[in-house]
């Protein structure tokens, strides 16, 4: 495998690959990565609230049901690898998109496998709230969206941004893993010449560019996290 992997010629042709194919495919990636997130906040934010202002103690209690009811089908989702959960949602990304293959078919699964990954994010930012506070606006007759807006998730907002750029770079991962059933991206880049072609050398690049995409990520969250904590600035 690795015997003339650095050979003149293989070198040369990875260069080709890496200015020919590379842009569009970090491009695809990256904007595949942010999408996909986007909707999964979208679906698993609100659900995440949920899940601890509908508790029976909570500021806006649910029936026992339907919050036993949530947190399994979030635990179901969870528990399904994404390979498989990819192949399950096919339909779903046909009649969505218009198609199944494609950086914009692989949106949809993405988001599915996303959203119940970051309502338990959420939910665990939320219940690290000094419950005192939350007492206090109920006492001075503070509405629950009111509790839920302007005090739960201000309250919350460095460590969901962390556990958001955790869940960006395992989204991230995931677009990889979308290129094997035609995903675009540096995922397909990686699959095509390292898997199909054995042009390990290609591979490895795209593994290369995805850690920095991961460290770039990182990188962000941890400064914009740091940035709006306010028990740092004490």
């Amino acid at each position: 495998m690795f015997t003339d992997m650095f050979a003149p010629e293989k070198l040369t042709e990875a260069w080709e690959i890496f200015k020919t194919e590379f842009p569009l495919a970090l491009w695809e990636t990256f904007y595949a990565t942010l999408l996909a997130t986007l909707f999964a906040v979208i679906l698993g934010l609100p659900l995440g609230i949920l899940l601890v202002a509908g508790e029976k103690d909570g500021v806006l209690p649910l029936p026992a049901w339907l919050l036993k009811t949530l947190n399994v089908i979030i635990n179901l989702l969870r528990s399904v690898p994404f390979l498989i959960l990819m192949i399950l949602v096919i339909p779903i990304t046909r009649a969505l998109v218009g198609t199944t293959i494609g950086t914009m078919a692989s949106v949809v699964p993405l988001s599915i496998a996303a959203f119940p990954f970051i309502a338990r994010l959420v939910e665990s930012s939320l219940r690290e709230i000094n419950p005192n506070i939350i007492e206090a606006a109920q006492s001075m007759g503070a509405s629950p969206l009111q509790i839920i807006l302007k005090v739960m998730i201000p309250e919350s907002v460095p460590s969901l941004i962390s556990n958001f750029t955790i869940a960006i770079t395992t989204i991230l991962g995931y677009t990889a893993m979308s290129g094997i059933i035609g995903g675009g991206g540096l995922g397909k880049i990686a699959i095509n010449y390292g898997y199909y072609r054995y042009k390990y050398l290609v591979m490895f690049l795209a593994v290369i560019v995805l850690i920095l995409l991961v460290q770039g990520f990182q990188s962000l969250g941890t400064m914009a996290a740091t940035k709006l904590d306010k028990r740092s600035r004490h």
